[in-house]
């Protein structure tokens, strides 16, 4: 379960990933400041590391952004680093593209092959815990192959329901707009 604190963040989240975005060659354009429609989010099992996910609408294109948060630079990171952010609540908070963070890429993985989801939403406000409903629905296909080492992660950055991928181990998801499961993410089984 992600536990989410009702805070201030400068710059936004929006902001933010409209700044990166804009610098990514495989994007390709200009990302103006907008709201992402949904995210989802996974949990880190030893509690240090935020992981959401958000599908940004721009230009007419879903764009799949999953990044993490930590409370201290990620060692060797400075390549995947989006940017940083001051929280009300947690302070600076350094923010990567979850691609190049290791306990992403974890958590991905386990959650592919075991079939897992996201995680429950619970906003902290001063009467206690409220479970916040999901804006995106993922599920892990379940498949055990390539557990003998490594696999490489794909995350799929415009996801579509009809897209061909080169792989059966999937992370597929819906949101607002997108019915049909789109492929959010594949793992590659390594070559023995």
């Amino acid at each position: 379960m992600a536990i989410i604190h009702q805070a201030t963040l400068t710059p936004s989240k929006a902001e933010t990933l409209a700044t990166w975005l804009s610098s990514q060659p495989w994007f390709g354009g200009t990302a103006e400041v907008t709201v992402p429609v949904a995210a989802y989010r996974f949990d880190d099992p030893a509690g240090e590391v935020g992981m959401e996910a958000f599908f940004v609408e721009v230009g007419g294109r879903t764009v799949h952004v999953p990044v993490t948060y930590r409370g201290a630079p990620l060692p060797g990171g400075d390549e995947w680093l989006v940017g940083t952010m001051e929280h009300s609540v947690l302070g600076t908070r350094w923010v990567y593209d979850a691609v190049g963070d290791p306990v992403y890429r974890a958590e991905l993985t386990r959650v592919v092959r075991e079939g897992g989801t996201h995680v429950r939403l619970m906003v902290e406000t001063p009467d206690g815990p409220v479970e916040r409903e999901p804006t995106a629905f993922v599920r892990g296909s379940g498949s055990a192959a390539g557990q003998e080492g490594e696999p490489e992660i794909v995350v799929v950055r415009f996801p579509s329901a009809d897209a061909v991928v080169p792989s059966e181990h999937t992370l597929t998801g819906t949101w607002t707009g997108q019915d049909e499961p789109a492929v959010l993410a594949y793992l590659v089984p390594p070559t023995v």
